[in-house]
Parts: C-alpha cells; sequence; structure tokens
C-alpha cells in the first residue's frame, strides 16, 4: 500500500482527492494551513482515516516532517481567486510559488516517485478561437478600450469574427492575472525539479470545479458556489460584462479520480493535462439553471456590462490528452448534477459576501 501525501487536503478538492484515494487503497496524508477564508463555513469534513499535519506549506521544517515514508504527492496547497490576486499580491505569489518551492526543495533526496500539481486553465488567458475558414488562432488578447466599450468578443488581427472552440494543451499561455501567473508557475517548477531530479511529475490544468463543500462564504471561490450564496440570501447571482462568456464546469468527484489516475497511470508522466468536461456554457445560463434548481427561478442574475481585471472571455477543454493519458471520462454533467449541489448548499448555510467582493474590486480600480 502506497502513502500519497495531499498538501491543502482539507480544502474543497483535497478532501474528495483524499476520498477517491483511501477508497482506492492508499494511506493519505494531508499537509493543511486551514485558512479561514477556504475553511469558514464549517470544520472540514476530512476522511477519518487520513492522517492530518496542520501547518503552512512554506513551513519547511513541517513539510520535512509530512514527507516522511510518502510514495507520491498530491500538490492542491494554493491561494485561489483571479480577483484578489489582483491585489493580494504577495499573498498569491508566497502562497503559491515559494510554498511550491519550499515542498520541491524539502523532496530532494527523498523516494517519492510521483508529484501530481494542480495548475489551472486561466494560464490560458483566452481559450482557441478559430476563424471563418476554420483556422485555429492560439494568441487573442481583448484590447481594453474595446472591453470598457462593451465589445466583448474577441476579434482576429484585422478585427475579423472569431469563434470560440475547445482549448487543448497545446494552446499558447498568456497569463492575463496575478494567479494565472503564480499557477503557471507551480506547474513550471514541478515540471522542471522532476526533469532534474528523476522524479516522476504532471501538471492538471483544472477548469472550472463545482460540488458539494466548496467554501459557500468565499466570494473569490468557484463561479457556482458564489452564485448559490446570493440565492441562499436572496441575491441575484452577480455577473460580469454580459453573461455570454463561456466556461467549462467539471465535477469535483470527476477532478478527485482524475488526480488518481494522474498518480497511476504511467503515460502522464512530463505531462500537463487538461481536466474539464469538456462541454461549454454560458455564464448566465449557469446562473439560470442554478436558480431553478434552489426552487427561485424568479431571481434573474443581475448583468452588470462591466468586466473584471484579469477576466478572459471565452474558454472550455478539450479533453482528448486526458482520455488518451489517463483513461479519464467525465461520469458528472452539469444540469444532472445540480440536486446533490443544492441539497448540500440548503444545510450549510451560506454568508453571502459577493456585494463585499464587488466593493473591493471596484475600490481598486479593477472592475470598469
Amino acid at each position: 500500500m502506497s502513502t500519497i501525501l495531499v498538501t491543502g487536503g482539507c480544502g474543497f478538492i483535497g478532501r474528495h482527492v483524499a476520498e477517491e484515494l483511501l477508497a482506492a487503497g492508499y494511506q493519505v496524508r494531508i499537509l493543511d494551513a486551514m485558512i479561514e477564508q477556504v475553511h469558514a463555513d464549517a470544520e472540514a469534513d476530512v476522511p477519518e482515516q487520513a492522517e492530518v499535519i496542520r501547518a503552512d506549506v512554506r513551513d519547511k521544517d513541517a513539510v520535512t516532517q509530512a514527507l516522511q515514508g510518502v510514495d507520491g504527492v498530491v500538490h492542491l496547497a494554493a491561494e485561489v481567486g483571479v480577483g484578489q490576486s489582483m491585489y493580494e499580491i504577495a499573498r498569491y505569489v508566497g502562497g503559491n510559488d515559494l510554498g511550491t518551492a519550499v515542498l520541491l526543495e524539502a523532496m530532494i533526496g527523498l523516494p517519492v516517485r510521483r508529484i501530481v500539481v494542480a495548475s489551472s486553465m486561466s494560464v490560458y488567458g483566452e481559450g482557441l478561437y478559430a476563424t471563418d475558414n476554420g483556422e485555429p488562432i492560439g494568441f487573442i488578447r481583448r484590447k481594453p478600450a474595446q472591453v470598457r466599450q462593451g465589445r466583448w468578443e474577441p476579434q482576429g488581427p484585422n478585427g475579423e469574427t472569431l469563434t470560440p472552440i475547445a482549448t487543448d494543451e497545446n494552446k499558447p499561455v498568456d497569463l492575463a492575472s496575478i494567479y494565472a501567473l503564480t499557477k503557471y508557475a507551480q506547474e513550471k517548477q514541478v515540471l522542471i525539479f522532476g526533469e532534474a531530479y528523476n522524479v516522476e511529475a504532471v501538471a492538471l490544468r483544472l477548469f472550472n470545479v463545482y460540488g458539494a463543500g466548496q467554501a459557500l462564504s468565499n466570494p473569490y471561490t468557484g463561479v457556482l458556489a458564489n452564485f448559490a450564496s446570493r440565492l441562499a440570501n436572496n441575491q441575484p447571482p452577480t455577473i460580469f460584462e454580459d453573461g455570454q462568456q463561456r466556461r467549462d464546469f467539471v465535477h469535483v468527484r470527476d477532478v478527485a479520480r482524475a488526480f488518481r489516475l494522474a498518480l497511476e497511470q504511467p503515460s502522464a508522466n512530463g505531462h500537463v493535462i487538461n481536466i474539464g468536461s469538456g462541454q461549454a456554457y454560458t455564464v448566465e445560463e449557469v446562473a439560470t439553471l442554478l436558480a431553478e434548481a434552489m426552487g427561485v427561478p424568479e431571481i434573474k442574475p443581475e448583468i452588470m456590462n462591466k468586466a473584471r481585471s484579469g477576466d478572459i472571455r471565452n474558454c472550455f477543454a478539450d479533453i482528448s490528452k486526458a482520455r488518451d493519458l489517463l483513461g479519464f471520462k467525465p461520469q458528472y454533467k452539469l444540469e444532472h448534477s445540480l440536486g446533490p449541489f443544492v441539497e448540500w448548499v440548503r444545510g450549510t448555510g451560506a454568508i453571502d459576501r459577493g456585494a463585499e467582493m464587488r466593493r473591493q474590486l471596484e475600490e481598486r480600480g479593477l472592475v470598469s
């Protein structure tokens, strides 16, 4: 039986990864700082069989202790949130990049066979687009003046109309936020370390993860949890731009399974792999589906018609590589999976901090 260290294992994704690994016969050790913003809603529902060390991933002594007797690492510990990263820059760079560096230094000379790091779809910036004749365009960025005028959709180099298509791992990275910068640095650190020290290394670029257990009182968490907090308090979900931006929503149990497969599949070594549902939804569509599932279809989303700094327009996953290298196939579709999520929301009690998040961004000039 192998022992796996899960950094950030008391968090939303981490708890599900721990459950997945335990069910597959692994022993699990967790290192987690239990940051209030992430864990404030309730005590973490961590599996009893998992050993928990409460410490920051930047604490080298604690990390060294946690790594003793470990065969593999799932590195999830990170600050999460595009908007907040744009003004708490030191916090995000310290927690994500320095934290990863401390972990990797502590691994030198230890018999850890494989490390899997959680990266993010945010590293792509805008997703992949195609011209009218089907030619893919891998690098596209909206001009601030265009966005301020409410012209939300990116245009081609000559002003031509573009169609968003599924984004694969060959799409060039374009870092549009501090959060994206830190996630890219995390994945590159892990892959460089793996090659230098002959440790198998895999980076999973996660798309928008949802499911029971998200921090509902953290307005910088996932889109679905943010919307649920608003609706649970009879407030309309707040949507930036016009609500027609498209995203990929992947269930946390599918994500947990992907991490297990990334630990197990030999062919994954050295690769960066998208983990999503392979489906695209508009943000307004998601808000409407959730309101219906929560029994408040009369609460319509508030369309801001304003842009948030660091946001992109469209990005959804091509998961062919995950299927080929991991044998990954999503088992949950958003429209069929909201019932259990809504039941969990009703039993949790969500504090709505959406207005506070909006105020913090506006005060810093990060909404236009």
